[in-house]
């Protein structure tokens, strides 16, 4: 099994611009990534600093989460939240932008969350099982032990009212298990 990976799909250019395959399974198969994908989700975030996370699904409806940014700019985050992991409560982060093409698959076992570094931001992802409201959780933005760096002050971000009531990491008793696959130290 995979852990969070950052793909950097190829792009072919001309003077009309450029072309890329931004979903190959045999492509995702060979990095180790074999989940089904069922359902793709698009989100439309007018303000910078908008902040949608961090969320997750929990099992038996847990997903895994095949993110890219389609306009605009975002910092993407996968935090562990795998229970006996060693990097439990760790977070790694990309900048997925329309223009670098960058992608971040998050499995399983991890929350997710995206801040928009620009304004009008339309992110996509595809996840590996259908929205189970009753599996719907997440965890604070702002728990300090974590300690995710946001790039933009906590008191400039926008939040849903549900994001600013999760539970910190401490709170939550997390029903994903460690598959012993360690979280990289970083992506590249």
């Amino acid at each position: 099994m995979a852990s969070v990976t950052l793909l950097k799909p190829k792009r072919h250019g001309d003077a009309r611009g450029w072309f890329s395959e931004t979903y190959s399974r045999r492509a995702l198969a060979a990095l180790g990534i074999g989940e089904e994908f069922v359902q793709d989700n698009q989100s439309l975030s007018r303000p910078a600093g908008t902040l949608r996370g961090l969320h997750f699904q929990t099992p038996p409806h847990g997903q895994g989460k095949l993110v890219r940014c389609l306009a605009g700019r975002i910092m993407d985050y996968a935090v562990d939240v795998r229970r006996g992991s060693p990097s439990y409560g760790r977070w790694l982060a990309a900048e997925l932008s329309a223009e670098n093409g960058h992608q971040l698959y998050v499995p399983v076992g991890f929350a997710h969350a995206f801040l928009t570094l620009e304004p009008d931001c339309a992110v996509a992802y595809k996840v590996t099982d259908y929205y189970a409201p009753d599996c719907d959780g997440g965890i604070r933005f702002d728990d300090p032990e974590i300690g995710i760096d946001w790039p933009i002050p906590a008191d400039r971000l926008m939040l849903s009212d549900k994001d600013t009531r999760l539970p910190r990491l401490a709170e939550f008793d997390s029903p994903f298990p460690y598959d012993g696959t360690p979280l990289p130290d970083r992506l590249d």
